[in-house]
């Protein structure tokens, strides 16, 4: 007989497509499945159709069915967990092309039987089945019936679809029907209740269902588990009585040899209670085959992998495939030492950079950490320096997949272009576009990969848990870890972490995230460094004070025809004309044309000029918004008409064909000159010509603040004519960042990045914690109880625990991000959980639950916040905070607004209260429980309050611009006589027509006269201190060689000192190539210490120095002229 004879005489549609998964289970695994899933299907919509207690939700497939909180509550966790598993392998059957197995069929079959069990239990009219059926997979027909292919299943599910689709579309306009269902609803609901009063004693194998969830997750890993050896293993030498053991799983490698050993331990133990004894079935493998195999051990919620050869035990989030372990295996005899293996030259030439890759291989290596952060200046070389580190190690076997992670797409195609150009045989993929590629380093943005974990291909995870054997986060900090820190759980695999933010800026949070000590980074290299090894250019910042941007624009300040002009201004719809507009309202709404023209101007006059002086250099204006960035432009092509709308353009999301943009600013000599950015500009672009960055926006993210300025870091030589490059770089601010970080030397990055939905969850949590403690011993409550406020109280607690409960219940348990809470998941999706929290429940729920994802239909954001408003107010009252006037002020705000909309229906219904609330008198001695009632009437009709949309204003009235002054950036302070030197640099630059400057750079000698006029200049004009003019003498061993140092020679003037040398001579390219190399020197630092000859670069091109190219005659009239040019400045 069926195992399913029960259902034949109520639910005969159910009942038939179980008896085909029954007839099929042995000779038909995949039609088994399909139809399982099927019958679940039918069975699933029928309860929700006759079940009034359920209730529908937002979309009517079989996952959301399930995972509707008042289904999951009346079938129970067991039942629940038995349904998602039928469907899990129906959905591999009807759509994945790999074989399906005997045991997977079977055991689909097995969990139907359950779950349909309890629904013929909970709703037959009739007879009901006997506690005592059991489901036994040996009375499973043996039948020969011909196997359907992946295709005839589609085909047949495509069919059966549409048969479905006709019934529902007969069945939905006839009356009598719904007369039919309206009597049938009664009856089952009478036998529902008839069945809840008797004890369900149905044995629903938990256990097997647990073994399954496992089997399902090394299926995922691509094992097929169809061999005896692979369950339980017998093995001998263990220390017990009998001398053996059985291993629950074994996972052996193609050379027959054990790969890994899987210990299950029941849900309820901690799986680490498993570790030694799965060490022990380690120890007898080993033995036995000579091979050392990988230790999991589970629970089936939680998993540890314990590769015992090279780290401690580590949770994991699932099982490695087979080549993963064989690899793994082989590595053990065949990785090479990091210490001792060469750092590609090519790829990073600079001692930080090897440094930093030293660092990282050593923490891997010698420390056995697995995770690493490098702090490094933007423009040091970042993803050179990964590149590096990815070639060392894949040369030496320690990876062979590398994932790099970024924000942006422009960043990731970026890093996709080096990847290409210097590791190309690494056969990058931008997965960002390239979805189906494989290659062995793989780059994408976080978004792209949490939506690429979960994908299948042929029943298996694309991306296991092992697929990468490094993955590399570019700017590492708490927003990213707080949006995708799911990625880096999900991975077992190394994790190194870059970012440009100073080692002092990044929170305590970052370093605990990467295990690290507060302010110490596996490798820094700062900006300051940079600057002082002159990898990097120094910023020189300028605040420049602008009236309205600080004190807003005041009516009584305007002249008289400004304020004219103010009273003909069309502010509001209402006719209504303010007194005065605050400084944050100008490039959001209001937009005055003096402020930008005075801006533009101050730029065009003082930034930075390249092409002789005649253009402005390469400029980005970091603006608040687009039609800040628009206007701006706007402003800019009518002040200055003759560039003809090319020179400065607005680059944002919003622009078509942005990336030609970028690329034309990026050529040096390529229009725009001007870059307009609103946030696209602020990472991701690297544009050595940039030399002006001007601030025309708020910043209070340091994070932010520093990406910002690494825009200008970069070298660029011969930007400003041969041999003069650029030193430093403008940043103008007009909105007072540098003032604010100076005096908020501990600001954060910015938000923690909590979301809506994970403070309202914590937020009912605290309350109801406070409503326990309350309802529990509180006398005054309790003593009141006659009066029912404690029941009033209790009402409010039972409602915040059935919002936690949904949402909890809703969780999907496939989803990867919810997986390893799997155990906290399952618990308190249960109903009976939620009847009392103790304080370790609470603390668990907030950091284990609270920011996972649910399946509840969406709501209204206006909703939520409104939650938070009325939550505050709650918790003031419960605990007496000083909080409580404003929470209640923003309340009666809202009803103020409401009230102003009441020829709304929906809102007029509530008028009564809401003119109530409005009143002083509601808030006097103002309960929880009136709250609570005030919030469920008035939540959802706070997004129909109108947003108030301001007009956008457009003025001209004059504004005031102080000049810019000097101000040192936080965090980046050129110290002593390094500023000094700057300092003095620039005063040169901008007086190279004075005689004795004049003379230096042509390499004409200096009197006596000239170097006093010069200690007086540099003294006088240039405001030198004494003592540093002392310490460059000493330093330069004299004023002359100081001063040369800093403008280099002309280059004419080099060559023609070397003239001499080369008078009469037939050079060969490569001497011709040397001598060019002598004169770039001379050009840049005036003069030359014989030493350099005999280093890079001269050595790149005679590694033994000159004396390789010319002879030793010639070697010393060489130097010779060396020393002449050195001593016409002495």
């Amino acid at each position: 007989m069926s195992h399913f004879e029960f259902l034949r005489r109520e639910w005969p549609s159910v009942h038939e497509s179980a008896a085909k998964a029954e007839s099929a289970a042995l000779a038909d695994p995949r039609t088994a499945c399909f139809y399982a899933r099927r019958a679940l299907e039918l069975a699933v919509q029928w309860v929700f159709k006759h079940d009034t207690a359920l209730r529908m939700p937002y979309q009517d497939n079989i996952s959301a069915l399930l995972h509707e909180p008042s289904f999951k509550q009346a079938a129970g966790e067991a039942v629940f967990t038995k349904a998602k598993l039928v469907v899990k392998l129906g959905n591999n059957a009807a759509h994945n092309n790999s074989a399906i197995s005997g045991s997977d069929s079977v055991a689909s079959v097995r969990e139907l039987f359950h779950v349909l069990f309890w629904m013929a239990r909970t709703y037959a009219r009739g007879e009901r089945p006997h506690a005592a059926t059991v489901f036994e997979p040996s009375a499973l027909p043996r039948t020969t019936v011909p196997v359907q292919t992946l295709a005839q299943i589609q085909t047949l599910q495509e069919a059966l679809e549409a048969k479905d689709r006709e019934l529902s579309k007969a069945q939905s306009d006839k009356t009598a029907l719904d007369q039919e269902l309206s009597r049938l609803r009664d009856e089952v609901a009478k036998a529902k209740m008839a069945a809840a009063a008797i004890p369900d004693d149905h044995d629903y194998s938990e256990a097997l269902t647990r073994d399954l969830f496992i089997d399902l997750l090394l299926k995922e890993a691509g094992w097929a588990l169809d061999q005896t050896r692979d369950r339980e293993y017998e093995v001998s030498g263990m220390p017990n009585n009998q001398g053996v053991g059985y291993v629950d799983y074994v996972l052996w490698g193609d050379d027959g040899k054990p790969l890994a050993v899987i210990e299950a331990k029941r849900t309820k133990r901690d799986p680490r209670a498993g570790q030694q004894q799965a060490k022990l079935y380690a120890d007898c493998l080993e033995a036995q085959f000579g091979q050392r195999p990988v230790i999991f051990y589970t629970n089936g919620y939680e998993h540890w992998i314990w590769d015992d050869v090279s780290y401690p035990p580590r949770p994991v989030q699932g099982f490695y495939k087979k080549g993963e372990l064989e690899l793994l295996a082989q590595r053990r005899t065949s990785r090479k030492p990091l210490a001792s293996a060469d750092i590609s030259k090519k790829l990073v030439d600079r001692y930080y950079q090897e440094r930093a890759i030293r660092r990282v291989s050593e923490s891997f290596e010698k420390d056995r950490e697995r995770k690493a952060l490098l702090v490094m200046a933007t423009g040091s070389g970042k993803t050179r320096t990964v590149i590096a580190l990815t070639d060392l190690l894949l040369r030496c076997n320690w990876a062979k997949r590398v994932l790099f992670l970024a924000d942006r797409v422009s960043l990731v195609n970026q890093a996709v272009k080096n990847f290409k150009k210097f590791l190309p045989d690494t056969a990058p993929v931008n997965l960002v576009t390239e979805k189906t590629t494989e290659g062995r380093v793989y780059l994408s943005t976080y978004p792209t990969m949490m939506n690429l974990i979960d994908e299948m291909r042929e029943g298996q995870k694309r991306f296991g848990v092992g697929h990468f054997d490094l993955v590399v986060i570019d700017e590492a900090h708490r927003s990213v870890y707080q949006k995708y820190g799911a990625i880096f759980k999900y991975f077992d695999a190394p994790l190194v972490g870059l970012t440009a933010t100073p080692k002092e800026e990044i929170d305590h949070n970052t370093y605990g995230l990467f295990e690290l000590e507060d302010g110490v980074p596996t490798d820094a290299y700062t900006l300051q460094e940079a600057v002082a090894d002159k990898y990097l250019v120094p910023p020189k910042p300028v605040t420049v004070p602008i009236r309205f941007l600080r004190e807003g624009i005041k009516y009584d300040e305007l002249s008289e025809q400004e304020k004219e002009d103010w009273d003909d201004l069309d502010w509001d719809d209402d006719g209504s004309t303010p007194s005065q507009v605050e400084s944050p309202a100008l490039n959001e709404w209001l937009f005055n044309k003096d402020t930008v023209d005075k801006v533009l101007e101050h730029l065009m006059t003082h930034g930075q000029k390249v092409a002789g002086g005649d253009r402005l250099g390469k400029t980005i204006i970091f603006a608040k918004k687009q039609a800040h960035a628009d206007f701006i432009q706007e402003r800019f092509d009518a002040n200055y008409p003759h560039h003809k709308g090319h020179f400065a353009r607005t680059i944002t999301n919003k622009v078509e064909y942005t990336q030609s943009l970028i690329d034309a600013f990026e050529k040096p000599e390529s229009e725009p000159h001007i870059a307009i950015s609103v946030d696209m500009l602020d990472t991701g672009i690297d544009v050595p010509d940039v030399v002006n960055l001007v601030f025309f926006k708020p910043v209070r993210s340091k994070t932010k603040f520093w990406q910002m300025v690494g825009r200008g870091t970069r070298l660029r030589p011969d930007l400003f004519g041969p041999g003069v490059h650029k030193e430093f770089f403008y940043i103008f601010d007009f909105c007072q960042n540098l003032e604010f970080f100076k005096e908020n030397p501990d600001v954060t990055g910015g938000s923690s990045g909590v979301s809506l939905g994970t403070r309202l969850f914590r937020m009912r949590l605290d309350l109801m914690g406070e409503l326990d403690h309350r309802l529990e011993s509180d006398p005054a409550i309790l003593e009141a109880s006659d009066s029912g406020y404690a029941a009033a109280l209790a009402e409010v607690r039972e409602g915040l625990s059935d919002r936690l409960y949904s949402e909890v219940a809703s969780m999907n348990l496939d989803n990867f991000i919810v997986r390893p809470k799997r155990r906290w998941v399952e618990r308190f999706g249960k109903r009976d959980a939620w009847q009392k929290l103790s304080d370790d429940d609470r603390e668990g729920l907030v950091h284990e639950v609270a920011d996972l994802p649910n399946e509840l239909d969406p709501e209204l954001e206006e909703a939520k916040r409104f939650d938070v408003l009325v939550l505050n107010l709650q918790l003031c009252v419960l605990r007496a905070e000083p909080g409580f006037t404003k929470w209640r002020d923003r309340v009666m705000e809202i009803a103020g607004l409401l009230e102003a909309q009441s020829s709304i229906p929906a809102i007029r219904q509530q008028l009564e209260l809401i003119q109530t609330v409005r009143t002083d008198e509601w808030w006097q001695d103002v309960t929880v429980p009136m709250l609570e009632s005030m919030r469920k009437r008035l939540r959802d009709l706070v997004h129909l309050i109108e947003k108030s949309r301001r007009k956008v204003v457009y003025t001209d009235f004059a504004d005031d611009m102080a000049t810019g002054v000097e101000i040192e950036l936080p965090g980046f302070q050129m110290e002593g006589f390094e500023k000094f030197r700057a300092k003095v640099r620039v005063f040169l630059r901008e007086h190279e027509d004075h005689v004795a400057i004049h003379k230096l750079r042509r390499n004409l000698p200096l009197t006596k006269t000239d170097l006093e006029e010069l200690e007086r200049i540099l003294s006088e004009s240039a405001g030198a201190p004494a003592e540093y003019l002392e310490m460059a003498k000493q330093e330069s061993h004299g004023l002359g060689l100081f001063v040369r140092s800093l403008v280099g020679l002309d280059r004419q003037a080099a060559k023609e000192a070397l003239g001499a040398f080369q008078t009469g001579k037939t050079l060969t390219s490569s001497q011709t190539e040397f001598l060019n190399l002598v004169v770039n020197h001379l050009t840049e630092f005036g003069t030359m210490d014989p030493n350099c000859l005999y280093e890079s670069p001269f050595t790149d091109l005679a590694p033994s120095g000159p004396e390789q190219l010319f002879s030793s005659v010639e070697v010393d009239a060489l130097l010779d002229a060396l020393e002449a040019v050195k001593a016409t400045a002495a």
